[in-house]
């Protein structure tokens, strides 16, 4: 169990680093862009794309830290005034909720992944796919963080974001 928790520890730390340096080269490759378009009327032909990619990588893999975190909205002012077995209640259904929109994310991503590899994007000439195949692992992400959190697990590494540990 031991063992189990480590790799999915170095899964975890690995994605939200993936995350935070495609954040970081979005940052820098729109400035060099601007700068190069402005001052020396230039662009890099793969500039937009590989902004595109990074940008749809970052957003999926900020959904699922969402959820990891439990940074996902919620009612507070309404479910507060309710008894504690009707919140556990409701938080085991917003768990599987959770886990339900995982599947959807994964079963739908892998489908549309798998139908956009037919195509390949104009100036990189990578596969369409390679947008895309992000939804699946974000859905995969997802399922596990609400599994996780059903079965009573703190998936939350950075207490004070946000959820129930402020």
């Amino acid at each position: 169990m031991k063992r189990l928790k480590k790799v999915w520890l170095a899964i975890d730390t690995f994605v939200e680093s993936f995350a935070l340096i495609s954040l970081l080269a979005i940052i820098i490759l729109v400035t060099i862009q601007v700068f190069t378009r402005k001052l020396l009327n230039y662009v890099f032909p793969w500039g937009e794309e590989t902004i595109l990619i990074l940008l749809a990588y970052f957003s999926f893999l900020g959904i699922a830290i969402g959820f990891r975190e439990k940074l996902h909205l919620g009612i507070d002012s309404f479910t507060e005034k309710l008894p504690k077995p009707v919140n556990q209640v409701l938080d085991k259904i917003i768990y599987l909720s959770i886990f339900a929109f995982g599947g959807y994310l994964v079963y739908y991503g892998w489908s549309f992944t798998k139908l956009m590899n037919e195509s390949r994007l104009s100036a990189t000439d990578l596969p369409s796919s390679i947008v895309y195949v992000i939804m699946p692992i974000t859905g995969v992400l997802t399922c596990v963080y609400s599994a996780l959190q059903l079965f009573g697990a703190d998936t939350s590494r950075h207490h004070g974001m946000g959820g129930e540990h402020e």
